[in-house]
Parts: C-alpha cells; sequence; structure tokens
C-alpha cells in the first residue's frame, strides 16, 4: 500500500468520524425536543476497484422503529376518538343534572306527580293548582332546554369536524412538501433526516385526528393512506371537503366528509374511519346524541300523553265553554273509523248541572248516538242535533265543541265500556280536554288502518336516507313517491317495493294500534332518517315523517310541550274532577271539592303504558316513572364507559409513545459513550496522517 493510499484511509476516517460526531452532537442537542427521532449515520467500508480506500458514511437516516410507530399512531388515534366522546358526552350527562338532587331533571317528573297528589287533596286550592302547573311546565320548558342543548353539543361538534378537516388539509399539504424535499435529499444522497423528523412529528399529529397507513416510497418520503385504502398524501395532498351544517344547510342536516385524491376522485371519508378524533365526533354527533334525544323525545311525549289521558278523562269545574282538539292528522272520516266502546258528551251550566248529553256508541262497527244511528259523514249533524244548541265541527283535522254560553262542555267515558281507538278514549284521542299541548303530532299510534285513506297527494315524494348505525355513515339515499290508492295497504306496499322503494334495505309494516314501524335488513340492520319531505296531508297540513314520525322527527320531540295556555293563565280551568253520568236530574254532575281528576293525573306516573323503541332501547309496556330511572341509568352508564374507555386508551397511548420514545429517543449515556468513540477514532485517524507525513520526510530526507 502506498503512503498516499495510506494518507486517503486516514483523511476517510477523520471525515467519517467528524460526521459521526455531528450526528452525535446533534442528537445531544435535541435530547429534550418533543417527537424528536434520533439519527443513525450508517458507515461502510470504502472500496476503489476492489482495494480497500478507507471507510464512508452509507446514509443518515432515522431510528425509526416502524412497528412501534404503527403502534403509537394506533394508540393515538383511538386515545383521540375516545377523549372526544367522553368530553362531550359528559356534557350531555351534565345537562339532566344530579339525579339525586331535587333540582336534577327525572327528580322534577316526581315533584310533578307528588303536587298533582296536594291537588287532590284539596281540588280548591288555588295554590296547590298553581304549584302542580308550575311544577309541569318547568319540566317541559327543562326538557325543551336539554333538547336544544343537546342539538347544541352536535351544532358545537360539527364545529370541530370542520376544524379537525382544516388541521388535516393543513397536515396533508406540508406532509407532502416535505415527501418533495425528502425525495431530493435522497437523489443526490444528502442529509434528510430533519425533513424526515419534521414529517414523522405531521404524521402523528395527523394519526390523532384519523387512523392512516403509512408506508415508504423508494424514492424517499412516505405514501399515507385511510384504513380503507383512501389516498391521502405521497401522490400529491388529497384535500377534504366539508361544509358546516347551518352554512347552506338546515341546523339538523350534516353533510358527508369527502376526500378528493390526488387523482381527482372522490372517496366519503367517514366510510373508512375507525378512529381517530373525526370519528369519535362523527359517532357522538351522528349516534350516541341523538339516540339520547330521541329517548328523551319518547319519555317526554308518552308523559304529556298520560297526562293528557288522565285530564280528557277529568272536568273543571265550571266546565269550559268550548273544546278545542289537536291537529289528528286525518279527515274525520277516517278519524272516527276503528273506535269501539261508549262515551258521553254533556252540555252543562254553571253549577255543573246536566242541560243535554250525547251517548256516542261506536258498539258493532256502527256509531249511533242516543240512539239515532249515522255515519261518519253525518256525525257532526247527528251529534249537533242531539245536543240542544251546542255546536261540534271539525276543520283542518281538529275537532271542536262549543256549548254556547252561559253552558260549558264535559265528557265521561262509559264505566263499562269505554270509547276506544288506538287505546284512547274518544276525547283523549281528538285532544279534546288536553293539558299538554304540542305543536306538532308527538305520538305516532295513528289508529290507522291498511283500508283508511292516508291523505297525502300521489307525485308527492319523500327523500329516505340509510345510514350505519354504529358510526352514522349514509350508506344511500332513496327518493320515495306517493302511489295513486289513496289508502294505507297501497302506501305500504309501495313503500316496501325493493325498485320504487325501500324494500332493499329493510320494510314497514303498520301495527294494531296503526303506528308506522321499519324493519331493517342485514346486520347491523341500517338505520333510516328522512333527507327532504315534500308531502302534506289533507286536510291536517302536516307532513308523512311529522304524522307517522319517521327519521329525525322522533329525537326533536322533547321541545314542543307546554301547558296548554287558557288553563296557563286560569289554574281554576284545570280538570280535576270527574263528570258523574249517575248524577239525578237538576242535580250538579260537576262538583269543586271533587278530586277524583287531580288523582288520575298523580297517578299517571306509575300507569303502565307502551313505549316505542327509541335511541337503542327496546322500549315496551312499563310505567314513566321506571322508563325515566332507566334513561338515567343509562345516560349515567353511557358516560362512565365513555370515562373508562378515554381512560384506558390515553393509557394505551401513553405506554406507547414510552416504549416508541425509548426505541427512537435519544439515551444521553449511549450518545457520549458514542461522542468518545468518535473522538478517539478521529484522533486514531489524526496520527496515522502524522505518521504517514512523518514517512514522507524520512522517505524525502533519504533521496536528498
Amino acid at each position: 500500500m502506498s503512503l498516499s493510499s495510506v494518507m486517503n484511509n486516514a483523511v476517510s476516517g477523520m471525515n467519517t468520524a467528524q460526521t459521526q460526531l455531528r450526528v452525535v452532537s446533534d442528537n445531544v442537542s435535541n435530547v429534550n425536543t418533543p417527537g424528536y427521532i434520533r439519527k443513525i449515520a450508517d458507515q461502510q467500508a470504502y472500496t476503489n476497484q476492489g482495494i480497500g480506500a478507507g471507510v464512508e458514511v452509507a446514509r443518515i437516516r432515522l431510528a425509526t422503529d416502524r412497528f412501534l410507530q404503527a403502534a403509537g399512531m394506533s394508540a393515538g388515534a383511538e386515545a383521540g376518538r375516545q377523549t372526544v366522546r367522553y368530553e362531550l358526552f359528559d356534557r350531555i350527562q351534565s345537562l339532566f343534572g344530579d339525579p339525586g338532587a331535587d333540582s336534577g331533571f327525572f327528580s322534577q317528573i316526581d315533584n310533578l306527580f307528588a303536587a298533582f297528589a296536594a291537588s287532590a287533596e284539596n281540588a280548591t286550592s288555588g295554590p296547590a293548582r298553581q304549584d302542580a302547573i308550575y311544577k309541569t311546565q318547568a319540566l317541559f320548558d327543562e326538557s325543551a332546554r336539554i333538547a336544544k342543548q343537546i342539538q347544541g353539543v352536535r351544532a358545537d361538534a360539527d364545529g370541530r369536524v370542520q376544524s379537525a378537516v382544516e388541521r388535516a388539509n393543513a397536515l396533508l399539504e406540508q406532509i407532502e412538501k416535505l415527501n418533495t424535499e425528502i425525495a431530493k435529499a435522497t437523489v443526490i444522497d444528502g442529509d434528510a433526516t430533519g425533513a424526515e423528523n419534521a414529517q414523522a412529528n405531521l404524521i402523528s399529529e395527523l394519526s390523532e385526528l384519523m387512523d392512516v397507513r403509512v408506508a415508504p416510497r423508494s424514492v424517499g418520503g412516505v405514501e399515507i393512506r385511510t384504513g380503507a385504502g383512501i389516498l391521502l398524501a405521497g401522490q400529491g395532498a388529497a384535500k377534504l371537503e366539508y361544509t358546516r351544517a347551518g352554512a347552506v344547510t338546515s341546523e339538523t342536516s350534516f353533510g358527508d366528509i369527502v376526500v378528493v385524491e390526488p387523482s381527482g376522485q372522490k372517496k366519503i371519508l367517514s366510510e373508512s374511519l375507525t378512529s381517530g378524533e373525526i370519528k369519535g365526533l362523527l359517532e357522538l354527533r351522528d349516534v350516541e346524541a341523538p339516540a339520547t334525544a330521541e329517548r328523551l323525545g319518547e319519555l317526554m311525549a308518552k308523559l304529556a300523553d298520560e297526562l293528557n289521558r288522565a285530564h280528557n278523562a277529568s272536568a273543571s269545574v265550571p266546565a269550559p265553554m268550548v273544546l278545542t282538539g289537536r291537529n289528528t292528522g286525518q279527515s274525520l272520516d277516517t278519524a272516527l273509523a276503528g273506535f269501539t266502546g261508549k262515551t258521553t258528551i254533556a252540555i252543562v251550566n254553571a253549577q255543573g248541572v246536566v242541560q243535554s248529553r250525547a251517548e256516542i256508541d261506536f258498539s258493532g262497527g256502527a256509531i249511533t248516538v242516543n240512539g239515532v244511528a249515522t255515519t261518519p259523514a253525518a256525525f257532526l249533524t247527528t251529534l249537533n242535533g242531539q245536543l240542544g244548541g251546542a255546536t261540534a265541527s271539525f276543520n283542518n283535522g281538529v275537532l271542536s265543541i262549543d256549548a254556547g254560553a252561559p253552558n260549558g262542555v264535559a265528557i265521561a267515558e262509559d264505566p263499562t265500556t269505554p270509547s276506544n281507538k288506538a287505546g284512547r278514549g274518544f276525547s283523549h284521542y281528538f285532544g279534546l280536554n288536553d293539558l299538554i299541548a304540542t305543536d306538532r303530532p308527538s305520538n305516532y299510534d295513528t289508529g290507522l288502518t291498511p283500508a283508511s285513506q292516508h291523505g297525502f297527494t300521489p307525485g308527492e315524494t319523500l327523500t329516505f336516507r340509510f345510514s350505519d348505525p354504529a358510526s352514522g355513515t349514509k350508506i344511500r339515499d332513496v327518493v320515495f313517491t306517493v302511489p295513486p290508492g289513496g289508502d294505507m295497504a297501497s302506501l305500504i306496499t309501495a313503500l316496501n317495493d325493493p325498485a320504487t322503494g325501500i324494500g332493499r334495505q329493510g320494510s314497514f309494516a303498520l301495527s294494531a294500534t296503526g303506528e308506522m314501524v321499519f324493519t331493517g335488513r342485514g346486520n347491523p340492520a341500517p338505520s333510516l332518517s328522512v333527507a327532504e319531505d315534500r308531502t302534506t296531508q289533507v286536510p291536517s297540513g302536516v307532513s308523512m315523517s311529522e304524522l307517522f314520525g319517521l327519521g329525525g322527527v322522533r329525537a326533536s320531540r322533547a321541545d314542543g310541550f307546554t301547558i296548554r295556555s287558557d288553563i296557563a293563565k286560569d289554574p281554576s280551568k284545570l280538570a280535576l274532577a270527574q263528570l258523574n253520568l249517575t248524577a239525578p236530574a237538576g242535580t250538579p254532575a260537576l262538583g269543586k271539592n271533587d278530586g277524583r281528576g287531580a288523582r288520575l293525573l298523580a297517578d299517571a306516573g306509575q300507569a303502565a303504558t307502551r313505549f316505542a323503541a327509541a335511541g337503542g332501547a327496546a322500549g315496551g309496556s312499563m310505567s314513566i316513572s321506571r322508563y325515566a330511572s332507566e334513561l338515567s341509568g343509562d345516560i349515567g352508564g353511557k358516560a362512565t364507559i365513555a370515562k373508562n374507555r378515554a381512560t384506558s386508551a390515553e393509557a394505551l397511548y401513553t405506554e406507547a409513545t414510552k416504549r416508541r420514545s425509548s426505541a427512537e429517543g435519544v439515551n444521553m449515556e449511549e450518545e457520549l459513550v458514542l461522542m468518545t468513540t468518535y473522538q478517539q477514532a478521529f484522533n486514531a485517524s489524526a496520527r496515522l496522517i502524522q505518521a504517514a507525513t512523518e514517512m514522507y520526510d524520512t522517505l524525502i530526507g533519504m533521496v536528498r
């Protein structure tokens, strides 16, 4: 070996040691930098034409552990998902207050029934009546507040979805820019570790927003895809598009996050997400919050219905001059069809003495009024003739009875065979003496049969949306057109048609009480909502989704209830008595001291009623109090589960981060050992150069 070769070997050793020292010093200086991955300089023997020519640094790389990186990103995504779910669901739980406190929402239900019980003890007490009205209105006001706040939580989640989308877009653009820098450095064998470190931190931040898969590119940098393979970066940066609800859509309508791949192809992001903050926000917004709102709506609808059942079976003293019902969503002919049993409408004077009465008998499928046979078309005429001057009318789905001054109207069911349709008596079905009013249909036991006329105009359209029950991701929209025919049988048949209806996703059926029930196909079955409803029923003016409670209508019911306005203004109009059908002629059939109606109101919370499936709960027959108790436990249980999952996910993420940091981070002791090693290597190479120089000098001296 020539002296020049020795000199070159020594120089290569010095250069390599100097590079190693630079790498070590960079690692040491970043020992406390969060997310920093230590650098490693891989050195190898350098050969020239098969002859050893020293040493060189082959490349400078990061000490990345692909397995730990993937585990850390997966744990980070799940922590982001569970943390945001717990944070928002905890807000929902707090809306209901402490179940054990008197001020809590569920405690107010018990307080309401206790107030009516106090009124039953002293039916003439004005303060007791006022207290019952106040507590009833306060409860429904509280339910309206909670319902609006739940929607507010959904809107907040939606706003955070948009913020997360904007952050993801910014991260993807930066990651792609760094891909370009890394590729350039790779081509010229440069040091790309600085850009790679910055890129790794950006990827970690992105993984907290959504679950991603990362693969190295042969030219340097990385390719990023979602778990389902949607390309996000590596061949250009993808663009996520999302419009927050309320900007161009209604407050309760939420859109999809669309990924525009670098090729221009558009895909729905939520279809591929399994974890990450965006996933958690979508689950809370589209599944968990609506489920809670739907169960709250079901509770308040049944509470209002049971209070109305008791109030319709009672009468105020003096009786009101006019009883005006609620919108039945049906024509009078359709509404009268299907009744059984007997009911009595009485016209009483100010002292409660009956002036005239009409016993309506629906037995045997026929209708008689005081024994006079009639038909649905002639019902009002016959009824008015038997009431002796009182006037009954039916307009836009609403039945009204006017006794004429100075008399009043009172209604009572036959004690042996009370009237009944879909589980409601005559007055209750038409809402003639409701205590709780609502601005929309809230009970969907319509009493309709397959032969009933539905009242919707052929050609009107309704757009159904089917979504994944777990994630809320849209599966497909189906536009349904109301068919000719006019009866419920033809409507159900058209709805269930696989070609023109929703038959591929599930089927509708009409229950014995006239409720439209949807059953989805598959496991899990898709959930149904209504994206657009352009139907209007004649004569009521309500839409099909409102009449049958289709889609998200059921979840919005809790904010529509209030005490009937005339009762709220005048507590004496609270119906706490009952009409005595056996009172002798000329004696009062209504008494001020009668508290039987108040007792019915007080006992309404314990009466068994049928709850529909709502918010993931199966429903069934139970009391208002039991359903409220189960709802309270369900909300608390879900909040606890969400907290435990968030805690576990955070702990797993912390452990994964520690292990990754242990493998990829800077160890000061190791770096100091390496620093000493490379200093010695540098000194050794320097001494070799010095020795070679001395040998040169000696040889030159010999020549001289």
